[in-house]
């Protein structure tokens, strides 16, 4: 069996049986990361445009990286009228409705 390195080398794997099926694996499988960020909520539930009340939720690499965010920004999201927080990896809903109320 030869997998295609990047590059274009080729490197001869052993231990392949013979016949046995092997996944097809595409570059956008193969490379494609999924980003961490915030969904904002109003009280009712709808989300919100970051811009409409004037933040800007970054696309993390990770579920820390975007929960530390929130733990930095959460108060001054609340202050802007965000009612609550989904997190979300790609379109993939982690958890949330998650209320910044701080009672």
């Amino acid at each position: 069996m030869q997998v295609h390195a990047p590059g274009g080398a080729a490197v001869t794997g052993g231990g392949a049986r013979t016949g046995a099926a092997v996944p097809e694996v595409t570059a956008a499988t193969s490379l494609r990361r999924m980003s961490w960020h915030w969904r904002l909520e109003d009280p009712a539930g709808s989300a919100l445009d970051p811009a409409s009340v004037g933040v800007e939720v970054p696309e993390e690499d990770n579920q820390g990286d975007a929960e530390s965010w929130l733990g930095e920004n959460w108060r001054e999201l609340l202050d802007r009228g965000v009612a609550a927080v989904t997190l979300l990896e790609g379109e993939r809903k982690v958890y949330g409705p998650m209320g910044l109320d701080e009672t």
